[in-house]
């Protein structure tokens, strides 16, 4: 049989947020026979994105998940053996991608004060247009098992390790004035974070404006001169 080669997408459709897609949790393109398979898991990982974000996962019961996904409470464990390994994913899908963008912005420039202006900016605005699965991500990590846990720590420690090293080069240089170069890294990251949870689309407030703002007290948080 052909391959299906059309896109398939879990989307983000809470009121406000931009949509969200996650191919790269489903793997590779399914083949025909498996597409139906496929289509029930992305509807699995929508549903669980949506009622995460609204109830939290606590909140949040196996037959809720089901009922969202037009299906019985038995198919879903056919496709996720838990309700925690549907956090994991969709965990694991938005950490990789916030990372993407801080790495992005990162490349951009060799200069300190450049480099972090743009994860400032781009980290921050990530977290307003993706404000549903960020919240998911950054504000449910405790319910994931002590591994999926770990791996997840992982990628922040790399994340916070990368806007560390930036923030030292530039103190080195004598462009910014910290004491802790560790704290400072979470510091910025922290105020990207928190945009997630009080953001909401439709207010005052876009996230573009936010970010150009955010970006400016990324550099007054490290002392730019």
């Amino acid at each position: 049989m052909p391959e299906v080669t059309s896109r398939r997408r879990v989307t983000s459709r809470a009121a406000g947020d931009r949509r969200y897609d996650t191919d790269h949790i489903l793997g590779p393109w399914p083949s025909r026979k498996n597409a139906r398979g496929e289509s029930t898991r992305a509807k699995l990982l929508d549903a669980a994105l949506q009622a995460f974000a609204a109830r939290g996962f606590h909140g949040t019961s196996t037959r809720d998940l089901a009922e969202a996904a037009g299906m019985s409470a038995a198919s879903v464990y056919v496709h996720y053996p838990t309700k925690e390994e549907l956090l994991y994913q969709l965990s694991l899908s938005g950490h990789r991608d916030v990372q993407m963008v801080l790495e992005q912005a990162a490349a951009r420039s060799e200069v300190p004060e450049e480099q972090l202006r743009a994860i400032a900016h781009d980290y921050t605005a990530w977290h307003a247009r993706c404000h549903t699965m960020a919240q998911v991500v950054q504000y449910e990590m405790a319910a994931l098992s002590p591994q999926h846990v770990e791996q997840i720590a992982q990628i922040r420690r790399e994340m916070q390790h990368r806007v560390r090293d930036i923030i030292a080069a530039g103190a080195e240089a004598g462009r910014f004035h910290v004491e802790d170069a560790s704290i400072a890294a979470l510091a910025v990251l922290s105020l990207g974070i928190d945009v997630a949870r009080w953001y909401r689309e439709g207010g005052t407030w876009t996230p573009e404006y936010i970010a150009e703002h955010y970006r400016e007290l990324a550099l007054r948080l490290v002392g730019s001169a």
